[in-house]
């Protein structure tokens, strides 16, 4: 079958192996069923803003072109640093987006990914942006009432714990799962700066992510749709946002958001 259409970064489910659908256009393509067949991405040359909709030659922060960049709430300066969030401030973009996605619980979460590392989402995105990290286990260290207190606790804790995740090592196996997450919240804990400590809670569950991949590549090669304009072979895993096509490289779906392409999956 074949289905054409600009890509969106790839939506995901919690279960007992995580279920992945690409969206292409106004369709959204069950992944996990292609895994161990072939497919073949083809690069259409086009590029359309994921905000609103307009033709762009160059993509900027995944998906948008550079005047939705420049202004849309969803590029706002806070996505990457919640510590410079002014949203409690009255100051935004859109007070109207920041009201839900900034003046809300956000968490604060250990997870392991290459390595232990320490992250901030909002309480609504749990465990998705677990899943879009390729955590393969997760624990909330705190709860805030607002992004930018989550940022801080964040900045604080950077002093610790890595705040980024090696992706090549990420894809190179299932993940450091020896890791006790507990134990390790725990020891954080007593790192916490004391106006920040009555954020950290005690909900203890630790989360376990399992990812649909029937082998890792030994070797790691990413494709880039710009250059490469095909990528094809046989899909042998799914983890983050990452196609895996085993030694001939990976694909981060979400880096080529609005990018026009025909998905074949040769079923």
């Amino acid at each position: 079958m074949e289905y054409t259409g600009n890509i969106r970064k790839m939506e995901s489910a919690y279960g007992d192996v995580i279920h992945y659908q690409l969206p292409i256009g106004t369709q959204k393509v069950g992944m996990n069923q292609l895994i161990g067949k072939e497919i073949r991405l083809e690069y259409q040359g086009k590029i359309h803003c994921i905000k609103c909709g307009r033709e762009t030659k160059k993509s900027f922060s995944q998906g948008y072109c550079y005047p939705c960049f420049t202004t849309t709430p969803e590029t706002e300066d806070c996505v990457l640093r919640p510590e410079l969030c002014r949203a409690h401030q009255g100051i935004a973009r859109d007070m109207e987006y920041a009201a839900s996605h900034c003046l809300i619980d956000h968490v604060v979460y250990l997870s392991l990914t290459s390595g232990l590392k320490v992250g901030v989402t909002r309480h609504t995105q749990v465990p998705v942006r677990w899943i879009d990290q390729g955590a393969v286990k997760a624990i909330e260290l705190a709860r805030t009432p607002n992004r930018y207190t989550a940022g801080l606790l964040e900045v604080a804790m950077k002093n610790h714990l890595d705040d980024k995740t090696n992706w090549r090592k990420m894809l190179s196996g299932p993940g450091p799962g020896e890791i006790g997450l507990l134990e390790a919240k725990l020891h954080i804990t007593r790192m916490v700066p004391a106006e920040l400590l009555q954020y950290v809670t005690d909900n203890h569950r630790v989360m376990e992510l399992e990812y649909p991949v029937l082998e890792y590549p030994q070797k790691i090669k990413s494709f880039n749709l710009e250059k490469d304009h095909i990528v094809e072979g046989t899909l042998t895993g799914i983890k983050g946002q990452y196609l895996m096509f085993g030694d001939r490289g990976v694909i981060n779906v979400r880096k080529f958001g609005g990018y026009l392409v025909v998905l074949a999956t040769g079923a």
